[in-house]
């Protein structure tokens, strides 16, 4: 039987957030450790546990994998969420490469000193930039590439929900991708995932904000 799979990272959504989605859409089950000291982030680093001294670190087939991109390369490709061949590939990583640009965005909120310039650029980027692509991409398939589930197609759910509890009604424009939201939810895995109770975890708090600051060391203005 295999070992459940580990995740270490703070206890809140940043660069986690996204393989906790993949991982629960995968129906894979798995323990988490929650960093709330500088002292359990140094014991990571002197185990050398951290390739880059860095974290999300998840525990996966004997492995333990950093760089977010890295780790959700493997599980997509562990559990068929990456397309079915190499061109496929190719359009999955760059919808999911597009969504992860606009999601870092949202996540380094929680780190600024005056979020509401950030806030319409954030808004004004979503409805120019990012979100007409997965409008047209939409405008005839149920997913994004081939026909089938991927990645993609996980991370732009995250994504627009994320959007959307900033921006309430920012999809009005944008019937496609609101009807995509609308029957990704209904994917059973997907809406029990989004259910209270569920290791998704909710907005950015002050209590978050301070497990940054503390694990991390960072000086905030």
């Amino acid at each position: 039987m295999a070992e459940k799979v580990v995740l270490h990272y703070l206890n809140g959504r940043g660069r986690m957030e996204s393989i906790r989605w993949l991982l629960a859409v995968a129906e894979v089950e798995f323990d988490e450790v929650f960093l709330e000291t500088r002292e359990q982030y140094e014991k990571l680093l002197s185990d050398g546990a951290l390739m880059f001294q860095q974290v999300p670190m998840v525990e996966i087939d004997g492995m333990k994998l950093i760089q977010t991109k890295a780790i959700l390369n493997y599980i997509a490709e562990k559990y068929n969420l990456d397309g079915k061949d190499i061109k496929d590939r190719a359009m999955v990583n760059m919808y999911s490469e597009g969504v992860m640009d606009l999601m870092e965005m949202i996540m380094l909120l929680i780190i600024s000193p005056d979020p509401k310039p950030k806030l319409d650029n954030i808004e004004s980027k979503a409805k120019k930039r990012y979100l007409p692509v997965f409008e047209k991409a939409l405008s005839g398939p149920i997913y994004l590439v081939g026909g089938k589930l991927s990645r993609a197609d996980v991370q732009l759910l995250e994504c627009t929900l994320m959007l959307e509890e900033k921006f309430p009604g920012i999809l009005a424009d944008f019937p496609n991708v609101k009807s995509f939201q609308g029957r990704m939810t209904r994917i059973p895995a997907i809406s029990e995932f989004l259910q209270p109770g569920s290791k998704r975890k909710q907005q950015p708090d002050e209590k978050y904000k301070k497990a940054i600051m503390e694990v991390f060391q960072i000086k905030l203005p």
